[in-house]
């Protein structure tokens, strides 16, 4: 199977043998690089829909239905270019270089995000967009080639390079709000793009780390003639509309332009899957696996959607109906400073900090369970995500009451959404990320990768127009709209775990057949 066996010519993966308790020393240099590059992303996302709606502190001064579209098409687009970021690694450089290139563009966007200069802002995000889907598809690849036999070893590697993620986005906001609320908002631009370099200065220094994973293509066919004009065609076409967009010739509505990219993006999905299909060459158990990625897909946009209102319309919450005058904080200040209100994206950091806490538990219990042979399937995980996003909606309803009733809403409120949302996060995300890799063709695991992002782009997209629909003159509507939120994910959620069962045996039974196939047991 090309998910699971080795090419002769492809390169040795720096990694221990099977069933070696040890992790790879690669996964500590792809930890701190994922580490620094996470702080400088969500340290800027905890600044972003709070400095575009700013007109007093130098903001850009925009209200908050265009501010969220913005926002949702820049955190789509991060994760739409890991589409052809990971076939960049996969055809052309490899992934180490994809994932140094990349990290030089994110350095210079948020350099360029720091200037005083409103011109510069829209070019700033283009950067961290293409250098982001430069690297984050080749991350997650370089992960799975550390763990060649797979299992749930991989799993709890997976969760570790997890960990490393939520380091940084718990990081980020803390330094980045601090400097970008209480001073100036460009430094804390300025301290996103710092953690960036201190990230590509790490993985230079220790790439040695990672052996032979990554570092040529992983399809190391030429490309087509062919190939290479439409290649060179659509990059030229896309660098045309951004200038032309930066330069003010063309006049864009972000709150039309979000809706427009939605069905772009469904289109996208729909073209590769159809296109994996029926031109992919593909085995019959392989058409299987990745009619599993398929289901993983939809479930991922869905998921994201929703918790994807951290950064916007949660974002807002927290700073203007939460009470971030927080008591025992302020105890610890001198006297003179006890009115103190913590920055509003601090929060930004909670659902991390949680990761970083239950992280190694959830990373425990599935290698326990999985020992027991009593692992649940990974739609049962998804489900279990979805419902336990559900619930958070359910907190943020009462929230959305107490405010409606003229309160500001006490910290606890938020506190219980993140927590609640970390619980699903943890049950979906590292381990739809490590299930993608496993049930990948390998000569398709960086596009696929991509495609699980896209995933993840397509949620961030719904998610900045779902926001923008939490309009302050709508307050009384709220809680009900926060318990409409809540109804799909929940019968999502239990539709998954009912269909559990019988997904699974579509694809082991898709595995019987590969197998019998290969050995020439054909009936």
């Amino acid at each position: 199977m090309h998910s699971t066996e080795q090419p002769t010519d492809a390169p040795t993966p720096a990694s221990p043998p099977p069933g070696a308790d040890r992790h790879p020393r690669g996964l500590s240099t792809l930890f701190f690089t994922e580490m620094w590059e996470r702080f400088s992303y969500y340290g800027m996302r905890a600044l972003l829909v709070l400095f575009m709606v700013d007109a007093v502190r130098g903001g850009l001064g925009l209200n908050d239905k265009m501010a969220t579209a913005i926002y949702g098409l820049y955190t789509s687009a991060v994760y739409l270019m890991s589409l052809p970021g990971g076939w960049l690694g996969d055809r052309l450089i490899g992934a180490q270089r994809a994932v140094w290139y990349g990290g030089l563009l994110i350095a210079l966007g948020h350099f360029t995000l720091a200037l005083p200069r409103p011109e510069t802002f829209y070019l700033g995000l283009a950067l961290v967009v293409a250098g982001s889907g430069m690297l984050k598809p080749n991350m997650s690849a370089l992960v799975a080639e550390l763990y060649p036999e797979g299992g749930a070893r991989r799993d709890a590697g997976f969760t570790i390079f997890y960990m490393g993620v939520n380091l940084g986005a718990a990081l980020g906001p803390l330094v980045c709000s601090t400097l970008g609320e209480k001073v100036n908002w460009h430094y804390g631009f300025g301290a996103a793009g710092i953690g960036m370099v201190l990230g590509l200065v790490q993985f230079r220094l220790t790439r040695h780390r990672l052996g032979g994973a990554g570092a040529e293509c992983a399809n190391r066919r030429p490309l087509a003639p062919a190939q290479r004009l439409v290649l060179a065609a659509a990059a030229t076409a896309l660098l045309l509309v951004v200038g032309l967009a930066l330069a003010g010739a063309i006049r864009l509505d972000p709150v039309a332009l979000a809706h427009a990219m939605t069905s772009v993006i469904l289109g996208v999905g729909a073209v590769f899957f159809i296109g994996l299909f029926a031109f992919g060459k593909l085995e019959s158990a392989e058409k299987r696996r990745v009619g599993m990625i398929l289901i993983l897909f939809v479930t991922s946009a869905l998921f994201w959607a929703g918790f994807e209102q951290a950064g916007s319309s949660f974002n807002l919450f927290a700073d203007r109906y939460t009470d971030r005058v927080v008591g025992w904080f302020n105890f610890l200040l001198p006297a003179g400073r006890r009115n103190f209100a913590i920055p509003a994206g601090w929060y930004q950091s909670l659902g991390a900090v949680f990761i970083i806490v239950f992280a190694p538990v959830f990373a425990a219990l599935w290698v326990r369970l999985a020992r027991r042979n009593l692992d649940p399937a990974t739609p049962v995980k998804f489900g279990l995500g979805l419902l336990l996003l559900a619930s958070g909606f359910l907190v943020m309803a009462g929230a959305a009451r107490v405010v409606a009733g003229g309160a500001q809403a006490q910290p606890t409120w938020l506190l219980a959404t993140y927590l609640l949302h970390t619980f699903g996060e943890l049950c979906l995300s590292p381990v739809g990320l490590s299930s993608v890799t496993k049930l990948a063709p390998r000569r398709f695991v960086g596009q696929l990768m991509g495609v699980w992002f896209l995933a993840t782009s397509l949620g961030n997209l719904i998610a900045g127009q779902l926001a923008g629909e939490f309009k302050a003159e709508r307050l009384p509507a709220w809680p009900g709209m926060y318990l409409k939120l809540m109804l799909v994910p929940t019968l999502a959620g239990v539709l998954l775990i009912l269909l559990a069962r019988p997904i699974r045996k579509w694809v082991e039974r898709g595995r019987e057949v590969g197998s019998r196939i290969d050995s020439g047991q054909t009936r």
